[in-house]
């Protein structure tokens, strides 16, 4: 695997680490690994810059693994993705005899990656991953980078031509069977943008419906 030319990035290279790449390498399309190596470089590139404390490892894994849950393994589950992903990852790391309050941090990092305004106030494996998945799906915080650091990376692990709307498909494909696990959240606005079907639900007309309003 290529790594990028910049000291900042620090792929760990540990038992745990290796065979968790090796792993989501093996379950995820090619489209989903890469995006999660550049998430993991977004995180720490910014970690370093930013001056805080984490642990790369864990970094890597909560990487590694906050998008697994669209893949097919999953097609049958009605929890939303993230949740998905932050217990496969818990279940990764526990046989691993990585200890629990670690673990924890791991498994909340995933499964808020998708909640705006809260991680960023969290651990700081939390708060890097948010901000690195927002950056590399959505360009969030792109300018906070370099164009050495943005080259790097994306030299490393491509992000090809199609990445933009591979990655909305790729969400949809993975939410499509649990269209209620999105609300509450902006994960239903890809399956308003691919299915013309869908209809969001509205929490006013719960309220205004619900067994109080009778």
């Amino acid at each position: 695997m290529l790594a990028p030319q910049l000291p900042e990035i620090h792929i760990p290279d540990s038992p745990l680490a290796q065979q968790a790449i090796e792993l989501i390498r093996d379950c995820e399309s090619e489209l989903l690994f890469l995006h999660s190596m550049r998430v993991y470089a977004w995180g720490a590139l910014a970690g370093r810059r930013d001056g805080l404390v984490f642990d790369p490892e864990l970094l890597l894994v909560g990487a590694l693994f906050h998008d697994l849950g669209l893949v097919e393994r999953f097609r049958g589950s009605t929890l939303r993705f993230e949740v998905d992903g932050a217990n496969a990852a818990r279940d990764f790391l526990v046989s691993h005899g990585v200890a629990g309050a670690e673990v924890d941090k791991v498994w909340a990092a995933i499964a808020l990656h998708t909640t705006p305004g809260i991680p960023q106030f969290m651990h700081a494996e939390a708060a890097l991953l948010h901000m690195a998945t927002g950056m590399d799906v959505a360009g969030r915080a792109y300018d906070q980078f370099t164009d050495a650091e943005r080259s790097a990376v994306t030299n490393a692990w491509p992000r090809g031509t199609d990445f933009n709307q591979a990655i909305i498909d790729t969400f949809y494909d993975g939410l499509r069977h649990r269209p209620d696990s999105t609300f509450g959240t902006f994960n239903d606005d890809f399956l308003a943008a691919k299915d013309p079907h869908f209809q969001r639900v509205d929490l006013c007309s719960m309220i205004l419906q619900s067994p109080w309003a009778r």
